[in-house]
């Protein structure tokens, strides 16, 4: 009995035990049931709110080209578990296999088969086709693949859109465009402009991100747009692309045959401050040249001591304080002065010098002797009259040009704690103890080609969306008149002298007259000063602008550490005169006042006719006007008329060379020249008269060429 009895209180314990606990079961599933919190959590696991990227603003050339802009791809995904996927797969999968493998080319069409069959047999809901992400024309040709022709829910395709940021002339300004970066700032901030463009203007660029709830459906996340995105602004900058891509190929050419540690050079419109072009040439650590390892125009890796470019503001501020005039004579002796403790040379000491010349030839022959001892007479005991009439000039100040990293002039101060000593007057009357970047040197001779008027430099001209200009930025004038008119006329006639018979003769050119300024300078560093223990460096630049007359760009080209001949009118020199002369031949302002004679090749007679050679046969025939056979092969003829007959004769085409143009109707020559890779612009009517690059001469694939008509 007493074992029933415990065995009776033992179960009716264990059966009390299961009710409660039952019932308390009950509660809570009661309580869970009320509970609202569950259902948006059970929301929250099927539906996600997901960023929409906005497509990042173009930067644009002047004319709306795009030099930066933002195109969609996509990163090809396939969902393995769809049941349309599964209803065809075994039959399918060996032509998808096949397909993806002929359009990626970097695997086996069995590799691609067993890779899909390993993912279908894991039932993969998200996996990777192909690691490179494809663009939108690539992506229909993939739509059209086996299976997944069957459509967006039935075929298994998913396409993740990304924007990724392009630039369609490849390097071109690259350090002043600027790139992205998905790494700086911690990479928080996902993909941001790094610097340049890019970076000044990422506000405006990077545009306004959207919302979108992501919602799982059987498996697979579906979007349903909440929010959409507002797309970046547009910028509209100042560069010409034409100019941008000669400035760059004139610069890169002669940077490789002197085998030079960096180069830049800048084009600017002398009346708004536009830049028009503007490159940076570094060697990166190979020692191969690169466009955009530095910005040497504004940075402070192109900081330095201008040297004889700077001569000119010496030259002037003595001019205007009437201290000195151009027939002011000068003795520069042999080329040597001891002033102080240090010894003034000219750069042809070694050739007995110039002797006694008047300041206008100082400046045109560069000497250093002569110009020295000129701020020396006219400023010894009175050093901060010469600074401050510099910094009247507005150098003293950076251009501003709105990208981060411009360097600040450095400019002694006498008395300032600045390192201002017994010679500084001397080094600083020619181009030494000071810095400035070439953008500052270029601004100032700038405002001298723009009769006084400094202009801040420009290369954003608006912000747009959609068409419309949102922004615009105006030329900025920071000194109205840097001078007197008259100090602007002799120092006009100074300029176009050292072109005409000073140290850049080699840069005359009779199409048109260019002024400006050779620079050669000794290039310090702050371990071992002038004197490197590899040899001397030098830097030569050449700063001016054309035409001379009626003067419409200012150019600065600056090359640090040419091996070999290392004068700014040797080096920099032909730099200018390539990138003037390309300018002068496609810019058709240039010939708004000019007849045709100030264009290479003209006329011969006005009977020149030439062309495609069956078309003229064939109309000199029905003209019974064609006397004798045309010997040779070429397409293009010229009719002849010296012996008082019509008679064909080929017109000879060189490749390379500019082939002669004048006499034949626009469309030929326009079909000749554009098939050998020239640019034509064209002017006038009927017949070329004349043509900008003479016949015969050298060019180079894209170079432009104006062609003038004449009825």
């Amino acid at each position: 009995m007493e074992i029933r009895k415990t065995i009776l209180n033992r179960f009716s314990l264990f059966y009390v035990a299961a009710i409660l606990f039952a019932l308390l079961l009950m509660g809570n599933i009661f309580s869970i049931q009320q509970d609202k919190g569950w259902d948006q959590k059970g929301q929250r696991l099927n539906v996600k709110e997901v960023t929409i990227p906005a497509r990042r603003g173009d930067i644009c050339a002047d004319d709306g080209r795009p030099l930066a802009t933002s195109v969609p791809y996509y990163e090809l995904r396939m969902d393995l578990g769809a049941p349309g996927v599964k209803e065809i797969f075994n039959a399918k999968v060996d032509s998808l296999a096949w397909c993806l493998a002929h359009f990626f080319k970097d695997k086996s069409e069995r590799a691609y088969r067993d890779e899909l069959r390993s993912a279908y047999r894991q039932g993969a809901r998200y996996h990777l086709i192909n690691p490179r992400k494809v663009n939108y024309l690539e992506l229909k040709k993939i739509e059209g693949f086996p299976i997944f022709r069957r459509g967006r829910n039935r075929g298994g395709l998913i396409a993740d859109r990304e924007n990724m940021r392009v630039y369609p002339f490849g390097n071109m300004a690259t350090r002043t465009l600027g790139r992205m970066s998905s790494t700086i700032y911690g990479g928080t901030h996902g993909s941001v402009g790094y610097y340049g463009l890019e970076e000044a203007y990422e506000s405006y660029l990077k545009g306004e991100d959207g919302l979108a709830l992501k919602r799982n459906m059987s498996g697979r996340w579906l979007y349903a747009s909440e929010e959409e995105p507002k797309d970046g602004y547009n910028l509209i900058t100042t560069i010409d692309v034409n100019f941008q891509d000669m400035l760059m190929h004139a610069l890169k050419k002669e940077m490789a045959e002197s085998k030079a540690k960096y180069g830049t050079a800048v084009l600017m419109d002398v009346n708004t401050g536009d830049i028009k072009a503007i490159a940076n040439y570094g060697r990166n650590g190979d020692g191969d040249l690169t466009e955009g390892y530095q910005n040497y125009a504004i940075g402070n890796s192109g900081n330095a001591e201008p040297g004889s470019t700077f001569k000119l503001v010496s030259l002037m501020a003595a001019l205007e304080d009437g201290k000195v005039d151009t027939s002011t004579i000068v003795d520069t002796g042999n080329g040597v002065w001891k002033y102080k403790d240090r010894t003034v040379y000219d750069s042809d000491w070694r050739h007995g010098g110039h002797g006694k010349i008047n300041m206008k030839q100082v400046f045109e022959y560069s000497s250093n002797v002569g110009v020295a001892k000129i701020i020396t007479k006219a400023y010894a005991g009175h050093e901060k009259d010469f600074v401050d009439r510099i910094y009247s000039f507005g150098l003293n100040h950076p251009v501003d040009l709105g990208i981060r990293g411009e360097a600040k002039p450095f400019i002694k101060y006498p008395g300032g704690g600045n390192g201002w000593s017994g010679v500084t007057l001397a080094w600083m009357s020619f181009g030494y103890e000071l810095k400035l970047t070439p953008l500052q040197m270029l601004a100032f001779y700038n405002a001298v080609a723009n009769n006084g008027r400094m202009v801040e430099p420009r290369l954003v001209k608006a912000i747009e969306r959609n068409g419309r200009v949102v922004k615009e930025f105006k030329t900025k004038v920071m000194n109205p008149k840097i001078c007197s008119s008259e100090t602007l006329s002799k120092v006009h006639d100074m300029l176009r002298g050292v072109v005409k018979y000073g140290t850049a003769k080699s840069l005359n050119t009779p199409n048109y007259e260019i002024a400006g300024k050779t620079g050669t300078a000794q290039v310090a560093n702050q371990s071992e000063g002038y004197y490197h223990a590899s040899g001397r460096i030098y830097q030569a630049s050449f700063v001016g602008y054309f035409p001379a007359d009626k003067p419409r760009y200012s150019c600065i080209v600056v090359i640090n550490g040419p091996k070999g001949a290392y004068y700014g009118g040797s080096v920099a020199g032909p730099v200018f005169r390539a990138i003037s002369d390309n300018v002068y031949a496609s810019d058709l302002r240039m010939y708004d006042d000019m007849g045709v004679s100030a264009f290479a090749g003209k006329q011969d007679y006005p009977g020149e006719v030439s062309g495609k050679r069956k078309d003229l046969e064939e109309v000199l025939d029905d003209a019974d006007l064609l006397n004798g056979w045309f010997h040779g092969s070429s397409e293009w003829a010229v009719m002849d008329t010296t012996n008082n007959d019509v008679e064909l004769d080929p017109l000879q085409v060189v490749p390379g060379e500019m082939p002669k143009v004048t006499g034949m109707g626009a469309s030929d020559a326009v079909y000749l020249l554009e098939n050998r890779g020239l640019r034509v612009s064209i002017t006038g009517r009927g017949k070329v008269a004349a043509q900008s690059i003479m016949a015969g001469a050298k060019y180079r694939t894209g170079q432009s060429v104006v062609l003038r008509l004449r009825e």
